[in-house]
């Protein structure tokens, strides 16, 4: 896997893809494909290179809470098949949000990285009170002897293609829509920690998955999914219930749980990575937990078919 570094860590010189990246979807990895193509006129090897903020700056500044569609570990995965070498991620603060825009381009991106080139989108804003432009970069980056390259925003119908768009989609349990925007599959991971064993009396024993908490989560309800075991193990087929239980515990807080259809493992302690493929229903309320019981195998029927068309696999070992 790629390394990921703070600024005095990383390889230089570098190429830098500037930006947030989050969801790496089709626009992105235009801006990435800028600094991954050939330097003509460079006369020394520069290192592809990503460059991103954290933690995000509304964070910094204004409080507010910004979920990743990637974690920067999930990232790393993400972008070396593109052709990057190596992740940055600088340190946001007050102090370099002060930063007017010549400044930070002297200071991070010529002296702390050695850039030889960066590449942004037409959209990018850069220093205090985001004064700066594509423009301002441009100006600067040559003053300094660095090629700048502006790549266009990618549209995709009436509306560009962005990470809000995506998160749009997930929110709205539209887990197709957002997948085309990734054009790849949106997937989370967490490790299985000890439940109430609720589902386990119903008879539909599941895995509690403990997830990170800046990562997004798409809409409350019950999915088809599937799911693999760290080491490899799957695609499995599974349903998964995301959100509260307003039947059993209605107090209870929301909670990732899903259960493997037709599989029995031991799954204490491992990690779980997880692929929603449809939204099945919203959660409710039932009348009993028999009535809960019921919904849950009609849920589990249709996951099992879902599935298993995506390659899933539902076998019971030898001795089940």
């Amino acid at each position: 896997m790629i390394p990921l570094h703070d600024p005095p860590g990383a390889l230089r010189p570098t190429a830098v893809a500037l930006g947030s990246f989050d969801g790496l979807h089709r626009g992105h990895r235009r801006v990435i494909a800028a600094v991954t193509a050939p330097m003509p006129a460079a006369r020394e090897r520069v290192v592809p290179t990503v460059v991103s903020f954290w933690p995000h700056p509304r964070e910094v500044l204004h409080g507010e809470t910004r979920l990743r569609l990637d974690l920067p570990e999930e990232k790393l995965e993400l972008l070396e098949p593109l052709g990057i070498a190596q992740l940055v991620l600088v340190p946001f603060t007050r102090e370099l949000a002060a930063l007017t825009p010549e400044p930070f381009v002297r200071q991070v991106l010529a002296e702390r990285l050695q850039a030889r080139r960066i590449a942004v989108g037409t959209n990018f804003r850069f220093g205090v009170d985001r004064r700066g432009d594509v423009d301002d970069l441009a100006r600067i980056g040559a003053s300094l002897g660095i090629d700048v390259q502006v790549v266009p925003m990618l549209w995709d119908g009436a509306e560009r293609v962005s990470s809000s768009r995506i998160r749009r989609a997930l929110a709205a349990g539209d887990i197709d829509e957002a997948a085309r925007l990734l054009e790849r599959p949106y997937r989370f991971s967490g490790q299985v920690v000890s439940g109430r064993g609720l589902g386990r009396q119903l008879g539909w024993p599941t895995a509690n998955l403990a997830v990170d908490g800046r990562k997004f989560l798409p809409l409350e309800g019950v999915y088809a999914a599937l799911a693999w075991r760290d080491g490899g193990e799957g695609p499995m087929a599974a349903v998964m219930n995301l959100g509260p239980q307003p039947t059993v515990d209605p107090l209870a807080p929301s909670a990732v749980e899903v259960h493997l259809l037709q599989r029995r493992l031991e799954l204490a302690g491992a990690r779980l990575t997880v692929q929603p493929l449809k939204l099945l229903r919203r959660q409710q309320a039932f009348e009993s937990l028999e009535a809960l019981s019921r919904q849950i195998r009609l849920d589990a029927d249709r996951a099992l078919e879902m599935g298993r068309s995506a390659g899933g696999e539902a076998l019971l070992p030898a001795d089940g």
